[in-house]
């Protein structure tokens, strides 16, 4: 679970990495092995997009909000 904005910008990294990762997989995998090399890919990068959206769609605790005032 993302907690900050510090945890948000390196889960973030950590997509664009897998990303980078499957498009490689996508050049230099075999087409009859393609799928499962990468599904776990798929779900860890499902998995981290469902986290950044449920810490960008929750509101700012309010204790943060006196802190930024």
């Amino acid at each position: 679970m993302i907690t900050n904005d510090q945890e948000l910008i390196v889960t973030k990294q950590r997509i664009d990495q897998f990303q980078r990762w499957l498009a490689q997989l996508r050049q230099t995998a075999q087409p009859e092995e393609f799928g499962s090399i990468t599904s776990g890919y798929r779900l860890e990068i499902e998995r981290m997009q469902a986290e950044v959206l449920e810490y960008l769609l929750s509101p700012v605790p309010v204790e943060h909000e006196m802190q930024l005032a």
